[in-house]
């Protein structure tokens, strides 16, 4: 189903065109009314008029997280906080929160966003949603939940927690969607599973991922579990929170909204453009916001884009997988390592469960590398000769695809927290000393 099949489906030329023209729009805006964006263009000798289409936005200046720290709380705004209807804020547990001003059309927008997003899943207005990510400053919650009302479904507004409550009325209200993070996902279905209620009892057929990285095994994993289809749906505090983008029926890619949020891809070591299909960090500039819009916002996600129309008849460009961020890579021992090729390996052994954490430090001067993995009930044992067999197998997938040999930790079934939100699965203890 396509929600929106005028924009969805737009030819590239009338794409472009239509980008342009609220390109040039919004940079008016913010150079009027922003006086952070106007003080960096001016000092890089740009004005409005130098914006005449989107092959002009090379021109603009970008813009980093730091900035949106170094302006709090509200030193980005764009309109008057008279015409700010919501303030949404990063979850982050260091430093002054991102926070971010809404108008009345930019939740409007948002809704629409969303909606795209869930008709894409095959949801409609006959369907009910269970929005299990947090509600409050998080923009989970209420983004979700905007966007069900816009197509008409029913909304459990949920939150995160209490977990036992979740699968209760997941199974007595007949939710059809459930929208968490992932990791939260597998907790629910450890819990479904033990609560001695039969999987079939449940209505539940999509699952709306998001807000944090996840693996193409993750995904079986959740959909095996919990008898799902598991989508993706893309967002970030800064640019608009989840229905940046999202996945279609095919699985081939996120599309992102390039008529709200215009994308790009730069070298995050030069800066410079790349071409379609080529890796680098995702950058955005939000071109209809009013409230608090984004100039070419540095995301950090490593990911690529394919303008190539899909099967499913969108024309929108699709977002490769996110392989990791250009911030949150770990150098251990002159190695680039990314989490999300550790988790990749964890979940392609059948003895493990998609549960660990990794905890990188400084030893004598020599980086320290340990993962500790969670191994299945059926596959755990007192006997040591049958776990060190296992800890040989996941040590040598682990060298073999990062290049690298970790100090691999068997430990036993449940015994790693499960997270009700985003988990925090690194810890690299060399940033503290």
């Amino acid at each position: 189903m396509i929600w929106n099949e005028t924009i969805e489906c737009m030819n590239r030329k009338d794409m472009r065109k239509l980008q342009s023209i609220r390109l040039k729009k919004v940079v008016e805006h913010v150079y009027h009314n922003t006086p952070f964006y106007r003080k960096k263009m001016q000092e890089m000798g740009i004005t409005p008029d130098d914006i005449e289409s989107v092959e002009d936005i090379s021109k603009l200046p970008f813009t980093t997280k730091q900035d949106l720290r170094d302006n709090y709380p509200f030193g980005l705004m764009a309109v008057p906080m008279s015409e700010v209807v919501r303030l949404h804020a990063s979850s982050g547990t260091t430093g002054k929160p991102i926070v971010v001003g809404y108008t009345r059309k930019d939740l409007s927008l948002w809704s629409e966003s969303v909606a795209r997003c869930l008709y894409a899943y095959g949801l409609s207005k006959e369907d009910i949603v269970q929005v299990s990510y947090g509600y409050g400053l998080f923009t989970g919650g209420l983004g979700l939940h905007d966007g069900v009302q816009k197509i008409g479904g029913t909304v459990i507004p949920m939150s995160s927690g209490n977990t036992q409550k979740q699968i209760q009325l997941m199974h007595d209200f007949g939710a059809k969607a459930l929208a968490c993070t992932p990791s939260y996902a597998l907790f629910l279905a450890e819990t479904i599973k033990d609560s001695g209620i039969p999987r079939e009892e449940f209505q539940l057929k999509v699952g709306i991922f998001g807000a944090e990285p996840w693996t193409e095994n993750m995904r079986k994993e959740i959909e095996e579990a919990m008898g799902i289809k598991a989508y993706d749906i893309y967002g970030l505090t800064e640019i608009a929170g989840p229905g940046v983008g999202c996945e279609c029926e095919y699985q081939d890619g996120t599309h992102l909204w390039e008529d709200h949020f215009l994308p790009e891809i730069i070298d995050p070591e030069t800066l410079e453009p790349l071409p379609a299909g080529q890796q680098g960090e995702l950058v955005f500039t939000t071109i209809t916001k009013e409230g608090m819009p984004m100039i070419r916002y540095r995301t950090r996600d490593l990911t690529s884009l394919n303008y190539e129309t899909c099967c499913c008849g969108r024309t929108a460009v699709r977002m490769s997988r996110i392989m990791g961020r250009s911030d949150d890579m770990l150098i251990i021992r002159g190695v680039n390592v990314f989490p999300s090729q550790v988790e990749s390996v964890i979940l392609e052994l059948p003895e493990f469960e998609p549960h660990y954490l990794i905890f990188v430090d400084r030893i004598n001067n020599v980086d320290a590398f340990q993962v500790q993995v969670e191994v299945k009930p059926e596959f755990y044992s007192d006997e040591i000769t049958k776990i060190l067999d296992l800890k040989k197998r996941i040590t040598d997938r682990l060298q073999s695809v990062i290049g690298l040999q970790p100090d691999v930790k068997i430990v036993e079934p449940r015994s790693i927290e499960r997270s009700l939100g985003k988990a925090k699965r690194v810890f690299d203890n060399r940033k503290l000393v």
